[in-house]
């Protein structure tokens, strides 16, 4: 197992494993990098969608998708490119956040890459709290806010006011490395609890921007083969679109997380 940084606010890209065999030694060391750096990338992979899943399924139990999934493997959805205009994932957000308790973890398979371009950007929400000046991190300390789909429900066609819905804090403690990460994404926190949306317009904006200044970003580069896994509980992620009509086929799953604290 050969590693190396992606980049150098976070992320490792993992060589020399083939997922299908290893042991559990070798699951537990992985996850001591992903812990450590938050993205990981494993090349060169071939994988069945029942074998994507049982590596999924060395890190906790799948979760479902509540609008998308494929009809023989209900746990996997399937992104397909569909055009710039129809891209939902083209805004920084950390996974299913309306959930009560959050995917920890989602993992991409890519069977079908672009030439250039296509790329997925992360953003070290660690960074993003420890860069925070103490006044507003004062502030912050005990607020949570609301996260809902109601957005993400009308873009499939199901109904806003049965989207899921959930309270988290603002500053997340990470249940595996201890470290306290920034919990807020653009595309599902609507306000602070006990706070109107037009009070928390202000504070939010200024934390949305300031979740993904460039230094605490990095950037993958997707090949056919390639299996990357992120840490929803401390990186926000965005779906570049800017490789056109050029074919992306990717398999994604996400495994269940805690509670958020």
């Amino acid at each position: 197992m050969n590693v190396t940084r992606l980049s150098a606010p976070l992320g490792a890209v993992v060589e020399g494993l083939d997922v299908r065999t290893i042991s559990d030694a070798t699951w537990q060391a992985l996850n001591e990098l992903f812990c450590e750096h938050h993205v990981l990338v494993l090349p060169g992979q071939s994988l069945t969608p029942a074998e994507h899943m049982a590596f999924g399924r060395r890190w906790g139990e799948l979760v479902r998708h509540p609008y998308a999934g494929l009809e023989d493997h209900p746990e996997i959805i399937e992104l397909k490119n569909p055009g710039k205009r129809r891209d939902v994932n083209q805004h920084w957000h950390s996974d299913m956040t309306y959930n009560e308790c959050p995917p920890k973890l989602t993992m991409l398979y890519a069977l079908e890459a672009p030439t250039l371009g296509g790329d997925t950007a992360f953003a070290n929400q660690h960074l993003a709290w420890a860069e925070l000046s103490d006044g507003i991190r004062a502030t912050l300390d005990g607020l949570a806010a609301v996260h809902s789909a109601e957005g993400l429900a009308g873009i499939y066609g199901a109904n806003p006011k049965e989207a899921p819905r959930a309270e988290h804090p603002v500053g997340r403690t990470h249940d595996e490395n201890g470290r306290r990460a920034l919990y807020v994404c653009r595309a599902f926190t609507q306000r602070f609890v006990g706070w109107s949306r037009e009070e928390s317009r202000g504070l939010l904006e200024y934390l949305f921007q300031h979740s993904v200044r460039p230094e605490f970003q990095a950037r993958h580069h997707w090949r056919a083969g390639d299996l990357a896994l992120w840490d929803n509980r401390s990186v926000l992620h965005f779906a570049v679109h800017d490789h056109g009509d050029e074919p992306r086929l990717i398999h994604r799953i996400q495994v269940a997380g805690p509670r958020p604290s």
